[in-house]
């Protein structure tokens, strides 16, 4: 099972980045996780660049999300806001049909942000008719380094958590597939 996992932070120390990296590290036999944090490579869509237009790093991206067979999101709160890379790549995904219908759930590397994840959840839920709202991992790690962020998850009782956050969601997975 191949999972993209995308960091909604286009900063190079981002504990969204460092929260997905270590959640790679735990991904069970069987699964693969790739992380993508380079939001800030994409050029700002528009309609104008589809098609033969569209910029081959857009292409590159997008064949990351369609060889996916689930996406994992985390993403840091700008201004009680979606950033906009974030939503600039969730453009360039929705504007073509890779992403629709393809599984999606959300992580949170901060104990605050939740004006974010509504607005995020909403977008989400109007992109795919599998977005699973009701999957979704929360572990406090503003102010901490990547290295910190391993080392607390390593330390914590969190670990119990991110291996059910991806049982649950590899699962559901499973359960589209079959349908």
């Amino acid at each position: 099972m191949k999972l993209l996992a995308i960091s909604g932070s286009a900063r190079e120390a981002s504990t969204n980045t460092a929260l997905l990296n270590a959640i790679k590290g735990r991904v069970p036999l069987g699964a693969e996780l790739s992380v993508f944090n380079q939001l800030n490579t994409l050029p700002v869509f528009s309609p104008d660049f589809e098609g033969e237009k569209t910029p081959q790093v857009a292409h590159e991206f997008i064949d990351q999300v369609a060889l996916a067979d689930g996406i994992i999101i985390s993403s840091p709160e700008y201004i009680r806001a979606i950033p906009g890379g974030l939503k600039n790549a969730i453009d360039w995904m929705v504007s073509r049909y890779e992403v629709v219908g393809k599984p999606i759930a959300l992580v949170h590397a901060s104990h605050r942000g939740d004006d974010m994840l509504a607005s995020l959840r909403l977008v989400l839920g109007t992109v795919s008719e599998h977005f699973q709202e009701d999957n979704f991992l929360r572990i406090p790690l503003i102010g901490k380094t990547p290295e910190e962020v391993e080392a607390f998850i390593q330390t914590s009782n969190y670990e119990a958590d991110i291996s059910k956050f991806l049982a649950d969601f590899m699962a559901r997975i499973e359960e589209i597939k079959q349908k």
